[in-house]
């Protein structure tokens, strides 16, 4: 049974489901009807195609300390990364340390499409003159966009899947000079993504130091996009480095609910959430044009809609009303595109939703995906 493109719910027969969570929707994946482990480790099986399917919990493993997924990663096994291994005992890093990191790069003409584009100095010129070349968007100059081949979560409706297949070979490899080494002057900030940073926060710290060394008395903003899930003994570097240099750093907060993060990522958020309450309470007030952090949600149609918006919004609202946040329209992609786009209708309720917790700054991006 069917509804707009997408199947119903075989556990409410109400909301959109998508057949990679067993046709089961958001809401009843949160209560206790479904077998939800045997659900989500079916999905991330089908996704990862390669164990580990979830991050590994070995007893007798090696704690893996790359990210916040802290993998206990027994012999012969990969972390959830998959660039760490654990072979005779010992930790084998593929990528991801402070030499080395998997990804590939490219420069980005500002203003750009970047999640914080409507408050960042490139696409607005806030912080000028400090932070920002122009007092408007920074056109004529451009971002060094690095996109990174890992990630420590396994987003079933993943956009930018080329990374997996990075994980998987090991290829391409950079060095921070790599990077330093393409640095012209029109380059106006740096942002790494992905994947994701976070399994290769050493890396990226690497590469934001070395470039900043070069970029001596010129402006060069760092800028991480990230899930968030990143080990807490990267954060105040990372702070630093995006205060100091007018740099925004960005958390894609998934959802609210644990039991559904883990379904839709395969892993928890309790060390996203953690971070970003770190960072607010450290750091955020300590710059606010531009803003030092940024939030947004994807907004998946039967999984994250108003009930989960208003939750993250209103974690958000208590830790500080001014964080900007941007609501994002669903793109049908990789395991989930059995799904409908969202609704005109469903995203404003969004929007309604996070004002009414006490955000000041939210918008909704991606309006060409409504439908």
């Amino acid at each position: 049974m069917t509804r707009r493109n997408g199947f119903l719910c075989q556990v409410c027969g109400n909301r959109v489901a998508t057949r990679s969570l067993n046709y089961v929707c958001g809401h009843c994946l949160k209560g206790e009807l479904p077998p939800r482990e045997e659900i989500i480790e079916r999905a991330h099986g089908l996704s990862r195609e390669l164990p580990p399917y979830l991050p590994p919990r070995d007893p007798e493993g090696i704690a893996c300390l790359g990210c916040g997924n802290k993998c206990q990663i027994g012999k012969g096994q990969e972390g959830f990364c998959r660039l760490r291994r654990v072979e005779k005992g010992k930790m084998i890093i593929k990528a991801g340390t402070s030499h080395r990191g998997l990804g590939s790069f490219y420069f980005d003409s500002l203003p750009t499409n970047c999640v914080a584009d409507w408050v960042c100095p490139g696409g607005t010129g806030a912080g000028y003159p400090y932070y920002a070349y122009r007092p408007g968007p920074e056109r004529g100059y451009y971002n060094l966009a690095v996109f990174l081949g890992a990630c420590s979560f396994d987003c079933l409706y993943c956009q930018n899947r080329s990374y997996y297949e990075m994980a998987l070979t090991g290829d391409p490899l950079l060095t921070p000079q790599d990077l330093v080494r393409v640095l012209e002057e029109d380059t106006a900030c740096i942002c790494f993504f992905g994947g994701d940073p976070s399994p290769q926060m050493a890396f990226t710290l690497a590469v934001a130091r070395q470039a900043l060394s070069h970029k001596k008395n010129r402006i060069l903003r760092i800028c991480w996009e990230t899930n968030g899930n990143i080990h807490p003994r990267y954060l105040d570097e990372m702070a630093e480095i995006a205060l100091n240099s007018g740099g925004v750093i960005k958390f894609d907060l998934k959802a609210w609910d644990e039991n559904l993060h883990r379904a839709l990522t395969g892993a928890s958020n309790r060390q996203t959430l953690a971070n970003f309450r770190y960072l607010c309470e450290r750091y955020f007030r300590k710059r606010l044009d531009p803003p030092l952090l940024v939030a947004s949600t994807l907004m998946v149609p039967g999984y994250v809609e108003r009930e989960e918006v208003e939750s993250i919004a209103r974690f958000l609202a208590h830790l500080d009303p001014d964080i900007p946040y941007t609501l994002l329209a669903f793109c049908p992609q990789h395991l989930m595109r059995d799904l409908p786009l969202l609704s005109r209708r469903i995203a404003e309720s969004c929007l309604e939703a996070a004002y009414r917790a006490g955000l000041k700054r939210v918008r909704i991006g991606n309006l060409h995906l409504l439908r």
